[in-house]
């Protein structure tokens, strides 16, 4: 049997497989697919036919998977399952639900019916965990199980059963009842859980405390069979172990599991244990070193087990000074005569390993016994464990105790950020990259829930660090394998035979200033280099790409070795994981400081242009770096040692893409934040970590919820405003007049809201089946007001919000609009980006001194939310967008720092000329509009005393409308508003009111003018810049990326903020959802977050993460949006969809069962209008093979199917050719390499040879990964496998492919594939019962078509296949370009292409591929999390 318990991958099953003549499908075919009925589980079948099978074959991954697609658990294993069942059909149960969880499936649903026999099953896989008769590589199948099950806690059925193997009845034993009542002296409400728990045994039955008696049992037994473990050094004995480690970090990684199993690990003096057997000396046990170093940080992380509390530097200084001082107490009292020097010193002089050892040496091997026992140590273990306690052993147990470890603060700061060819070969790395699931690994997972936020910050650094480091390495092999090195003419040289825009061959850098090390520093302060860039052959494009590297940007200086000494590239990297025989010698990165010119100019400041207006070809180039100080110093060192200088053989220059190269900030932003004490907010602490109550945060639990909160425009009318709020009785606040008109104010919201029951202790996150008990109905007061007027303008007039919300919609306004934390789940088109934008102008008008942080994975949806925002009624001076992307906004205005400040200063000129009109209007001699200062005084003196004179004339009772009209004093400077100003029927109090807006329309003006005036005092545009995010803007839009990058600079210039609003946030990696909670420092020790509303929907696509190890193992993927969700966190479900015909969304409504359509998807006309020229609105097409060929890969991961990709092009064709708009069609597709291959297809038969007249390019070609978030009337989606269905087994792939079209989607497939896919069968069984083997299509219609969806007497003619429709496609153009030669037709204008997926698109040096974002089922590749 294979030693890792999986054997190796072995393919991933085909279509051939599932469907084949294969001893499984066979099998299945016999037994339990194809019949209804359920079949007894044949014990024979299970043990000779399977279970035999699988074990002669060492447990093969390939045959595992095959058996998990033919549904062995779901139709034949568990329904099978009673108390009868044989050991052999319990271990694969085990085995088949670990494969579930490892491809990213629903593991638990199947089980949730049936509790009981749910259990039943688990005791039993318990019991086998310490059955010792099994072998070895079944019980780290088990294990495997029990990992999973633990990592699973957030299910109710879970988390019942694992609870008690956890509870405190484990410290029945604790070494001593000394070490328990140790414990209850520091927290006595663990002696009331103590007693509770043996009040409970006591009062049991006999059955009921034997299964007690085996829960507290079950995890000390296993501890105990894996000390014994340890003298074994076997290959199947040392993947259990390592497994164990991995058991044994998950329990100490999540408080509720850590609470009790941490002390008895400490009890049982484990780590000492493992750190002297031969197993953790042993030369290969690299992996199992590397996990107990994971297992100790855990072990000792500086944290209350009990009550959560991080502790504090000072904390854990007094308690590791407590611990010294017992010594030297026990040392003093016991030991006088040999340890009085150790009982004697400072504690600085004892807390070493090296000088505590050397202290104790004095001791013989009895005394060392009585010292640890005094101490209270354990000094006696069970026969069974095979420990011997020697002196090495007792020593060891007392070092580890009272020696100074370093925190993980302290191991973070050692950490570099920036990589060296020893870190980007380290073997832990080359491990993660191997990673096929069959062992364990060495890295933090993110789990549920954290022991702090510094554990959630050192987790997420250890791990952004490795997955950039791997990006890293990929790349610079990459560009040196595309460079071709060899051996040159002179020994030790190398020529470069190949070519690649990210690299230049240099001659070595010159050092040219080491400065000296600053105070308390042994490394210099810094380290400046010159590099000389030979650009004269580069092409133009490629020369700016260089010279426009920006200063801090991440460069890499590379000594690449000859091809002909370098092992050939291997996509596991084996080779280097033993030796150094890499493509490149040395590796160190440095950091732009500055591009020169060949004369020493800063590039900025050449002209380029010769006297005669040539411009001269440049030849050189001078890239001024700093070296990583630390780095050069331990290379100087090693030149004093006669090693190479590292420097002197440094051939190759190395840049990588700006959006991927911005790891360094990123890491810096996570290890300050790790460093400091920002805090998480008090009343989202315990949720963010997964602790307590997941209601907590809401609005309705927090002491500062509004009761009375304005709603401004969120309600249209009245009824609006009644249909919003289902079982609340409303209640005008003047009972006299019972029909109001918005703005609304809705008074007694908090009476309403708690009158919701109040969840059970005791409830189960994951029980939503559950009916809820209905509140009582509580009535809200609703009262209105006449909203002001704000001038005569029509500018003046206030946008108002036109979308009738629904009652969900509504009540995710309500929450966000209120303090605390909202989780708003948006299935597509159901307006969740509406929503958003309204509760910012909610906050933006209720809460004018607060300051709103808007944040979205991408520019493109940062866009969307923004453009939406700039048409409510938000004055444009207070929008503020950071970062790259501004430039895609489709407004006028731009919206960066600096067109912030060029547009105030514009508007100053504006006001200004008011302000000399007013002068004009009021006689006031001067130049009062000179600036903003003088302004201001204009308005002191003038202006506000000739509104006083007014309002005391109009303030007299005498008054009538004709004096307040005749004594208005600016009649000639609002002469240019619509006329007449005054009605001259209009009563003394409408006067007043148009007299009351004119005034707000001037004093806004000297308001602006006040606002502008620092901009006219500060001088520099920095200056200007900073000055307008801090205190100017209110409404700040930037995307996690550049809050990750920029998180220091921000919080330096006292960028303070009170709400976070997310879009897309199930899109953002967790570390990037925390960043932005974290922008600003503290005040008072405490963050002044208000509010935190997060916007997203966890049943579409996760983070983008390329390694397959940290995607799978460590669970990197994983948002705070969808924690949250999994934890219990109230959502609010938006639940009504305007985006798609209703037949369209039928396609995805499996996946979400409660969206219904919104009216007008139902009523409006261009959802019941047929398609012009197609028979269906939406069609799977079944596309066979294409030249004999299906899916191909022309490049390892890099798929392509030339069928689909013709047959997307033909049907685009035929779409534009009867009229439909270009930028209304998308085409999609699930792969990099098969977009190019569309956008090849479509250059040469649309574009090329005059055609684009005709055709055009659609609005864009891209992957569905890419697309998310976005919608087109037409989609045509190429699926593109043919062998096996690929990463789209990931149901939440599938999701955003099928919800991007509005009006149609047209699908391109194998249909066998989908159709054997028991995953994904739900959504495509609506399509598969229209016809398949044909595209069906109308004659006789132009877009857009005169006829109904409904219209069934509508005869389709059939395609059958692509050179059919191609050949029909040709015809029609034909006919067309006749038509347009004799002049019968009139030409159309071909719309250009508006948006082409180029932005995430690399020409491929060498080959002219396009190179992106590769989706395959474990080495899907993309952007890492959205970095710019």
């Amino acid at each position: 049997m294979s030693s890792t318990g999986f054997s190796g991958e072995g393919g991933r099953p085909n279509l051939a497989d599932l469907e084949g003549d294969n001893e499984w499908t066979q099998l299945a075919g016999k037994h339990w697919l194809g019949s209804t009925k359920l079949k007894r589980v044949k014990n024979d079948v299970v043990k000779i036919g399977i279970w035999d099978v699988l074990e002669n074959e060492n447990f093969q991954y390939r045959s595992l998977l095959i058996l998990e697609s033919l549904q062995l658990l779901e139709s034949y294993l568990w329904p099978g399952y009673d108390d009868s069942s044989t050991n052999h059909h319990v271990l694969l149960i085990a085995i088949l639900v670990t494969v579930k969880n490892r491809e990213n499936l629903q593991v638990w649903e199947i089980f949730k019916e049936d509790g009981q026999r749910f259990s039943d099953f688990f005791r039993r896989v318990l019991s086998m965990s310490l059955d010792s008769s099994l072998a070895t590589p079944v019980r780290t199948h088990v294990l495997s199980f029990l990992i999973c099950a633990f990592q699973s806690l957030d299910n109710g059925l879970i988390r019942k059963e694992c609870a008690p193997l956890v509870s405190i009845s484990l410290w029945q034993h604790l070494a001593s009842e000394m070490a328990r009542d140790g414990k209850f002296e520091r927290h006595p409400q663990l002696k009331k859980a103590w007693r509770a728990a043996t009040k409970r045994y006591d009062a049991a039955d006999e059955p009921t405390q034997a299964k007690l008696r085996f829960d507290r049992a079950w995890l000390y037994t296993l501890l105990l069979d894996f000390s014994s473990r340890l003298q074994d050094l076997g290959t199947e004995n040392l993947v259990y172990c390592e497994r164990f480690l991995e058991f044994l970090t998950d329990l100490e990684s999540q408080l509720p599991t850590r609470r009790y199993v941490n002390t008895l690990i400490k009890d049982l003096n484990l780590l000492a244990l493992i750190r002297l057997s031969p197993m953790f000396n042993g030369a290969d046990n690299g992996l199992f070193r590397d996990l107990f170093v994971l297992l100790r940080h855990f072990v000792n992380f500086p944290i209350d087990d009990h009550t959560g509390a991080q502790h504090t530097q000072i904390q854990s200084s007094e308690e590791h000074s407590v611990n010294l001082a017992r010594l030297q107490r026990v040392s003093l009292k016991r030991f006088k005569e040999k340890l009085t020097v150790l009982a004697l010193s400072n504690y600085a002089a004892i807390d070493k390993r090296e000088e505590l050892e050397a202290l104790l040496e004095h001791l013989g091997d009895n005394e060392l016994a009585s010292l640890a026992g005094m101490l209270g140590f354990r000094t006696k273990y069970p026969p069974t464990t095979k420990v011997e306690v020697n002196r090495e052993l007792l020593l060891e147990i007392v070092l580890a105790a009272h020696e100074r470890r370093k925190t993980f603060r302290e191991v973070m700061r050692d950490l570099s950020v920036l990589p060296t060819e020893a870190a980007l070969y380290e073997p832990t790395l080359l491990r993660n990259e191997q990673y096929n699931g069959s062992r364990s690994l060495a890295i933090p997972k993110l789990n549920l829930q954290y022991l702090s936020t510094g554990d959630f910050l050192w987790r997420s650094f250890v791990l952004f660090r490795c997955e950039s480091f791997y990006e890293i390495r990929k790349d610079i092999e990459e560009t040196i394998k595309r460079l071709q090195p060899q051996q040159g003419e002179l020994p030790r040289s190398v020529r470069f035979s190949g070519f690649s825009r990210m690299a230049i061959p240099i001659p070595k850098p010159a050092i040219i200033e080491v400065a000296h090390p600053k105070v308390g520093q042994d490394k210099p302060a810094f380290v400046r280099a010159e590099i000389g860039l030979d650009v004269s052959r580069l092409a133009d494009a490629v020369r700016r790409e260089w010279e426009t590297l920006r200063p801090d940007d991440v460069v890499y200086l590379v000594s690449a070795e000859p091809s002909e000494n370098a092992r050939n590239l291997t996509n596991g990297h084996a080779a280097y994981a033993t030796g150094h025989d890499h493509v490149f010698r040395f590796l160190r990165a440095a950091e732009v400081e500055q591009m020169l010119d060949e004369d020493g100019r800063v590039l900025r400041e050449t002209s380029g242009a010769d006297v005669n207006g040539y411009v001269r070809r440049p030849r050189l180039r001078r890239l001024l770096v700093r070296l990583d100080a630390a780095t050069y110093k331990k290379d100087v060192a090693r030149k004093a040692e006669g090693k190479a200088d590292v420097y002197e053989s440094v051939n190759v220059v190395i840049r990588r893409k700006g959006r991927e190269n911005n790891f360094k900030k990123v890491l810096e932003t996570i290890r300050t934040l790790a460093s400091s004490d920002v805090p998480v907010p008090d009343w989202l602490q315990e949720v963010f970590l997964g602790y307590g109550d997941p209601t907590s945060a809401t609005y309705t639990k927090l002491s500062n919820h509004l009761d009375k909160v304005d709603f401004r425009d969120t309600f249209l009318d009245q009824k609006h405003l009644e249909e919003s709020l289902p079982g609340k009785v409303i209640e005008p606040a003047a009972p006299d007049e019972p029909n109001i008109r918005p703005p609304y104010v809705l008074e007694g919201l908090a009476e309403a809201s708690s009158a919701a029951p109040r969840p059970s202790k005791k409830r189960r996150r994951d029980d939503d089946d559950v009916p809820q008990q209905q509140p009582l109905q509580k009535s809200i007061r609703v009262s209105t007001y006449q909203p002001p007027n704000n001038g005569p303008y029509p500018a003046d007039a206030p946008k108002t919000n036109q979308v009738r919300f629904t009652p969900a919609q509504v009540e995710a306004i309500m929450s966000g609009t209120q303090p605390g934390l909202t989780v708003i789940v948006g299935p597509p088109g159901t307006g969740k980006t509406d929503v958003a934008t309204q509760i910012i102008n909610n906050i933006y008008h209720d809460f004018p001194s607060q300051r709103t942080l808007l944040i979205a994975h991408s520019n493109q949806a940062l866009n969307q939310l923004f453009q939406k925002i700039t048409n409510l009624d938000i004055d444009e001076r207070h929008l503020l967008r950071l970062g790259h992307g501004e430039e895609d906004l489709e407004t006028d205005v731009s919206y960066s720092k600096h067109g912030r400040v060029e547009s105030f200063l514009d508007n100053r000129f504006q006001y200004l000329a008011e302000v000399d009109r007013l002068a004009t209007d009021l006689e006031a001699p001067g130049a009062h509009g000179n600036s903003c200062e003088t302004a201001g005084y204009f308005n002191s003196v003038y202006v506000t005393p000739a509104w006083s004179k007014f309002w005391e004339q109009a303030n007299a009772m005498d008054t009538i409308a004709s004096d307040l009209v005749q004594s208005f004093p600016f009649h000639r400077y609002f002469s240019n508003a619509p006329q007449p100003l005054f009605v001259p029927e209009a009563s003394k109090d409408q006067v007043l009111e148009i007299a009351r807006g004119c005034q707000r329309h001037i004093k806004r003006i000297f308001t602006e003018l006040e606002d502008i005036r620092p901009f006219e005092i500060l001088r520099t545009s920095r200056d200007k810049a900073n000055y307008l995010l801090i205190k100017e803007a209110r409404i700040i839009a930037m995307t996690s990326t550049h809050a990750a990058i920029r998180r220091q600079e921000i919080a330096d210039l006292g960028f303070h903020y009170d709400n976070v609003i997310m879009e897309e946030a199930a899109q953002i990696t967790e570390i990037e959802n925390f960043i932005p909670l974290a922008l600003q420092n503290p005040k008072d020790g405490q963050l002044p977050l208000q509010r935190v509303v997060l916007c997203g929907d966890h049943l579409q696509n996760s983070p983008i993460v390329q390694n397959l190890a940290f995607r799978q193992f460590a669970n990197l993927e994983q948002s705070l949006f969808l924690r949250f969700v999994r934890l219990g966190v109230p959502t609010i479900t938006l639940d009504y969809q305007g985006r798609a015909r209703a037949s369209i969304a039928e396609l995805y409504k499996w996946r979400y069962p409660t969206v219904k359509n919104l009216p007008t998807v139902l009523t409006d006309a261009q959802y019941l209008r047929a398609n012009a020229g197609f028979r269906h609105e939406y069609q799977f097409i079944d596309v066979p093979d294409y030249k004999g060929k299906g899916e191909y890969q022309p490049t390892s991961h890099y798929f392509v199917n030339e069928g689909e990709a013709e047959y997307a092009v033909a049907i685009y064709q035929y779409m534009r050719l009867l009229g439909y708009p270009a930028s209304k069609i998308s085409i999609l597709t699930t792969y990099a390499g098969q977009r190019a291959l569309i956008r090849e297809i479509l250059m040469k038969n649309c574009v090329e040879k005059g055609r684009n007249r005709l055709f055009g390019l659609p609005r864009i070609i891209t992957t569905v990964d890419k697309y998310q978030g976005e919608q087109n009337d037409y989609i045509i989606l190429s699926l593109v496998r043919t062998t096996r269905i690929g990463y789209l087994r990931d149901i939440r792939r599938l999701t955003v492919a099928l919800s991007r079209a509005r009006l149609g989607l047209y699908i391109l497939g194998r249909r066998a594939v989908f159709e054997a896919s028991p995953e994904v069968r739900d959504a495509f069984s609506l399509l598969f019962q229209r016809p398949t083997d044909a595209l069906l299509l109308t004659t006789g219609e132009i877009f857009p078509a005169g006829r109904m969806l409904a219209d069934d007497e509508v005869k389709a003619v059939e395609m059958k296949g692509i050179e059919h429709l191609g050949q029909y496609v040709f015809e029609i153009t034909r006919a067309k370009i006749e038509s347009l030669k004799q002049g019968t037709e009139k030409p159309r204008v071909v719309e250009e292409v508006e948006k082409v997926d180029i932005m995430d698109e690399e020409v491929d040096e060498g080959e002219g591929q396009i190179v992106g974002d590769v989706a395959e089922d474990e080495e899907e590749t993309g952007d890492i999390d959205g970095i710019e």
